[in-house]
């Protein structure tokens, strides 16, 4: 249990049920390659604390930005919770080390880590919440994730960029951008993908992404940084 202990010095943290605890971090896979394991996955944590952490991270945005509207209060929590950012909480918090994982899982650090990390935190959020209660649970999401909104406000990040990309060049050019695939690489559950995002024939940016739609998310965020709207 030395790693655990590591992980939870680090967090300031004593589970009463360290069972729990480990639990947070078997995934399915692990159990499916374990057969006759009395370990159990954490798919139920993982239901429990992604509620827990929806209703921290509405509060704590609720009492943070009093004066702001209930759409852009649901745009800041959408990038505050979604997959990229609770994965990075999630590594960060030295969880990528305790995963309990199949071989084939274990080889995989594409899209689909980041997505089980994701899925992790929150199963580690509802153990928190089991075992020591409401207030530790948002201690430790307070501590660990809400302290990214003033880099996801000040970065623009919380926009839809691809709505905000079309709202603007509509507006500037009279334009609706258009998007064409240049490339797409690797194997099937870990594919990279490069989308080029136009302003009628002009090119304007490429982005990246492990999809067609995150690869154009990110050219049209950089298109608005290109052309100075990120500002606005």
């Amino acid at each position: 249990m030395e790693p655990y202990l590591n992980f939870e010095q680090n967090l300031k943290l004593s589970f009463n049920d360290k069972n729990l605890l480990r639990q947070a971090f078997v995934h399915r896979s692990y159990i499916n390659e374990q057969r006759g394991t009395d370990l159990e996955h954490n798919e139920r944590l993982e239901f429990l604390g992604d509620a827990v952490l929806e209703l921290v991270a509405t509060r704590f945005l609720f009492d943070r930005f009093p004066d702001t509207d209930e759409g852009r209060l649901t745009a800041y929590r959408s990038a505050l919770v979604r997959t990229e950012s609770i994965s990075a909480a999630a590594r960060a918090m030295g969880m990528n080390d305790l995963l309990m994982l199949s071989k084939g899982e274990s080889k995989d650090e594409g899209k689909a880590r980041d997505y089980i990390l994701a899925n992790t935190f929150e199963a580690f959020v509802g153990a928190v919440y089991l075992d020591q209660g409401f207030d530790e649970a948002q201690r430790i999401i307070a501590e660990n994730l809400l302290t990214n909104i003033d880099e996801i406000i000040e970065g623009g990040s919380w926009r839809d960029a691809k709505s905000y990309v079309q709202e603007k060049a509509q507006e500037v050019y009279s334009e609706t951008p258009s998007y064409e695939l240049v490339s797409a690489e690797g194997p099937d559950h870990d594919k990279h993908f490069v989308m080029a995002i136009f302003f009628g024939d002009r090119k304007v940016a490429e982005g990246s992404g492990n999809s067609k739609q995150s690869a154009q998310q990110d050219a049209a965020q950089k298109a608005i940084a290109l052309e100075g709207w990120d500002n606005e």
